[in-house]
């Protein structure tokens, strides 16, 4: 089948990957933010689907699919864009500055007909360590609106719940700085939740039972921080996620800082290489306007057609050779 590829000039990649989403995450100018070390290896990630009309035409098809989006510790670029002839349009969008989209439109597909859109990313990851002194970060007292949402309830992040905010009231009562008692939250997840792979059941099922995956663990320390006011968020990469806490200098300077929920002990630091996908647990989005999303994912959807004939797509999202 004939393809449209298309190659982008560096300049072109710096403007389509601008980084807006870094002001939530600057490399610090102090020595009191995360510290970020020299890029990894390159890896290639791609994203996008493969599409077949099976029992009929299939006809207005839209489709949108998470992708690497920069941040201080990643760099992406695109490598290639493979679209099949029946792509009609492309585009990308940013949602809250931390989730990025491509967005497709195929108009028409006949019965039997298969359409595709691929796209490669280059991606590259810095290792963060620790601050040299963490006496000096505080709890930040005014955050913009984008940061507040990072002190709510998320779906599965039951941070009103009075077992979780007692239990975060009181292991971080005879702390004297906000570092340990961040510290002090991370070490009691990891005491009360012990490591189980299961289906999705949020924070508070995973502290009533004692056992979770990364996702239960990650939430349960995010409801946790926020519980007592210290803005956290999800950080999502391939088959994984780990959360990121934020605290401000004494400049008043926010940084975000990462921790290892689920596996080997990592506290404000930060050793994964596998791609950033997302941050957050919270999202709106256009397509699902009315459901609050923990994750983006992706989505598709058609206009009915004369036969009834259906999409059957398979996205694509993953770490390739």
């Amino acid at each position: 089948m004939q393809r449209k590829r298309f190659s982008l000039t560096a300049s072109v990649l710096g403007l389509l990957l601008s980084a807006t989403a870094n002001a939530q995450f600057q490399a610090p100018e102090t020595s009191l933010g995360p510290q970020l070390g020299e890029l990894g290896p390159a890896q290639k990630y791609q994203a996008g689907f493969k599409m077949k009309a099976v029992g009929g035409a299939c006809r207005g098809l839209y489709a949108t699919v998470p992708v690497p989006l920069a941040w201080d510790e990643q760099e992406v670029q695109i490598l290639e864009e493979d679209f099949s002839p029946e792509v009609s349009r492309h585009t990308y969008r940013t949602t809250d500055g931390t989730v990025r989209q491509l967005l497709v439109k195929i108009p028409y597909l006949a019965s039997g007909q298969e359409a595709h859109a691929i796209v490669t990313f280059e991606v590259r990851r810095r290792r963060i360590e620790p601050p040299p002194s963490t006496a000096e970060l505080k709890i930040p007292k005014r955050l913009n609106r984008d940061l507040r949402t990072y002190l709510g309830s998320s779906p599965y992040i039951e941070v009103r719940n009075r077992q979780i905010t007692t239990l975060a009231k009181e292991v971080t009562r005879d702390k004297s700085t906000a570092w340990e008692q961040v510290e002090a939250i991370y070490g009691t997840v990891r005491e009360k939740v012990v490591y189980k792979n299961g289906p999705l059941k949020g924070a508070l099922a995973a502290l009533r039972d004692g056992t979770g995956d990364c996702e239960e663990l990650t939430s349960l320390f995010i409801a946790m921080c926020r519980a007592r006011k210290i803005p956290a968020r999800t950080v999502w990469i391939p088959g994984h996620c780990y959360p990121e806490f934020y605290l401000a200098d004494a400049t008043g300077q926010g940084h975000w800082f990462p921790c290892q929920a689920a596996g080997t002990r990592a506290f404000g630091e930060m050793d994964e290489q596998r791609p950033i996908l997302q941050k957050g647990d919270n999202f709106q989005i256009d397509e699902k306007p009315k459901e609050r999303q923990r994750y983006v994912a992706e989505f598709l959807r058609g206009l009915p057609t004369p036969g009834g004939g259906k999409p059957r797509v398979q996205f694509i999202g993953e770490i390739v050779p």
